[in-house]
């Protein structure tokens, strides 16, 4: 099976839907012409398709490996991570200043969800460079950016976030590795981290690590740490590499997908490392990082589903059992395709509407990350409240159906799915850990409901409501997307009903909103996606309106109308769910279970 990029559907999102090129006097600099944007995502696409795809799968069955602390990557990917540096893929986000493109976060959104598609995998390690660089660049010295910066944005050097140990993961209070001031303005770090990814490599020259430590003598918990870069190799004053630094790999994970990723057991021993910001700020430092990571972590989820119902899609074309229903479809053959019968179709449908919804989601958060930059000062809080609130949802909503997506896809190979001679294997594998790392599922729905909803009085939220109601009222006579408007206003109330609910019983007893938080993710997940595909049918509809007679427009309608019958009904059962609270999970005894 051969990955393609949907570029078609992302150029429609881009211009048709979201009209990005509208929003050009937002951004000094940035260059939003449909011309640029459409040859970046073509050429991205190719990219994706020809350079990064043909190495997945081999990727995932060799593996990384590990001699000492040397680790070596799959073969031909170092290769592929070089050409994809020499074209410049890596650098499209990052300042010109730096030596990076410059283009918006939408556009470098757009083509990473090629290259996560295309390999989940290997898409992580300039990934990680992304949230290293963005962690660097907001909070570190002048100094400290001009060192670093430069040859992260040209792809020469790769990034990491190292919070981690083996006593913590989400209570991040109990970090252990310390850091001793030298005296001359570096500190020596000592301590090991777990779970690295992309922690060492053969990719690039310099590795620069971004580490959360405790300052000796500093408070214990999470208002005692701090954050720190901390190179491989030093870095000389004239920018060449110097000595290595008392950083190495210890050891490799070994998982059950994301094969080709290094995922390493990093042990510091008086290593050199410099503050980003100030003392006793790491993990409001570190949050720019991890809000990074979280936001590439749902698209992944996303991206790994679409590749699996590509895949699926392929299968369901080529594999013939049984007849049609209503009689012989392919008459001269022993049998049908699988793609004639209902409940074949069923999962692909949900795939599609799934995967299609999440992909317009994406960009639409990423047209947000852009905003927060606007000289409006209106725009710029507006899109930064979204940017809060929206962060936890996209990452465990896409996450959690891009698994789902890629369990179908394994469901419509049948039992070839479950070897490991089809691709659909890898994509459930890969997938899994989405819902895992970056903070679980379940973590971002207890940050969602307990941190971002009441943030600022609520004021994100409301600004949510009252975004889609201005959609309703607008769109509501439109006879020709009246079940896409009416699904959306319907989700939406009982998005409504469900926060007045959390207002009313999580105050009184916090273990009602943690018992809640899951169930009322998935609604705001699904009214995130209703609300993209209101918008997605109503500008389709129109090309059909203005007598465009190009068939995807009618397949976007009914892809659209498959998630607004059969998939935004849930939200009526997760209300149910949510309100039920936290009794019948409380009351049973630790030892009953």
């Amino acid at each position: 099976m051969a990955y393609k990029a949907p570029v078609r559907d992302l150029s429609f999102v881009l211009h048709d839907v979201l009209e990005v090129e509208r929003y050009a006097n937002h951004f000094a600099d940035a260059d939003l012409s449909r011309d640029l944007i459409d040859q970046i995502i073509e050429e991205g696409g190719k990219f994706a398709e020809e350079v990064i795809a043909p190495i997945n799968r081999p990727g995932d069955q060799e593996g990384c490996t590990i001699a000492g602390d040397v680790v070596t990557t799959p073969k031909g990917w170092k290769e592929a991570y070089h050409q994809m540096v020499e074209a410049g893929w890596t650098s499209l986000a990052f300042g010109t200043e730096y030596g990076g493109q410059g283009l918006p976060s939408i556009v470098s959104m757009a083509v990473g969800q090629f290259t996560a598609a295309a390999s989940a995998a290997f898409s992580m390690y300039p990934g990680l460079t992304g949230g290293a660089y963005h962690g660097i660049e907001a909070s570190a010295s002048d100094e400290l950016k001009q060192k670093y910066l430069p040859k992260m944005a040209t792809g020469e050097w790769t990034g990491t976030m190292n919070l981690t140990e083996p006593q913590c993961g989400t209570d991040l209070g109990m970090v252990r590795t310390k850091a001793v001031p030298n005296g001359d303005g570096s500190y020596s770090i000592t301590g090991q981290k777990i779970w690295i990814s992309a922690g060492e490599h053969d990719f690039a020259d310099n590795i620069i690590h971004t580490v959360l430590a405790r300052v000796e003598g500093a408070v214990p918990g999470i208002k005692g740490l701090s954050l720190f870069v901390v190179p491989k190799f030093l870095v000389n004053e004239d920018g060449s590499i110097g000595e290595r630094n008392g950083v190495s790999c210890a050891g490799l994970e070994h998982k059950m997908g994301i094969h080709g990723n290094a995922t390493c057991v990093m042990a510091y021993e008086n290593a050199k490392g410099w503050l980003i910001g100030e003392e006793g700020r790491g993990m409001n430092n570190m949050f720019v990082v991890m809000n990074e990571a979280r936001l590439g972590t749902g698209l992944q989820g996303l991206a790994i589903g679409d590749a699996a119902y590509q895949a699926a899609v392929e299968f369901a074309n080529d594999r013939l059992q049984g007849r049609a229903l209503t009689g012989a479809k392919n008459p001269d053959g022993p049998a049908d395709p699988i793609m004639v019968h209902p409940d074949v179709r069923r999962m692909l449908l949900e795939s599609k509407a799934f995967v299609e919804g999440g992909r317009a989601f994406i960009l639409w958060t990423a047209l947000q990350a852009d905003l927060q930059k606007s000289s409006d000062e209106a725009t710029a809080t507006k899109a930064k409240d979204y940017m809060g609130l929206i962060t936890p949802v996209l990452k465990a909503y896409l996450t959690d159906k891009g698994f789902h997506v890629a369990s179908l896809a394994m469901q419509v190979h049948g039992g070839s799915g479950y070897t490991e001679h089809f691709p659909a294997s890898q994509y459930l594998r890969d997938a899994r850990i989405t819902m895992i790392y970056e903070g679980t599922n379940g973590i971002q729905a207890l940050d969602l409901v307990g941190r971002k909803l009441p943030s600022n009085g609520g004021r994100a939220i409301m600004s949510w409501f009252a975004d889609i109601d201005a959609f309703v009222a607008e769109n509501g006579d439109n006879e020709a997307i009246k079940p896409f408007v009416d699904g959306l206003a319907d989700t939406k109330k009982k998005l409504q009903d469900g926060t007045m609910w959390l207002m009313q019983n999580g105050m009184a007893n916090p273990d009602n909103a943690a018992a809640a938080s899951t169930d009322y993710l998935h609604i705001f997940g699904l009214t995130a996606l209703a609300y993209m595909w209101a918008q997605m049918a109503k500008s389709a509809q129109a090309k059909i309106a203005a007598g465009d007679a190009d068939p995807y427009y009618v397949t976007k309608l009914q892809t659209g109308r498959y998630f607004v019958e059969r998939i935004l009904p849930d939200a009526a059962a997760h209300l149910v769910k949510m309100k039920t609270g936290a009794e019948v999970l409380m009351q049973m005894p630790a030892e009953a279970f």
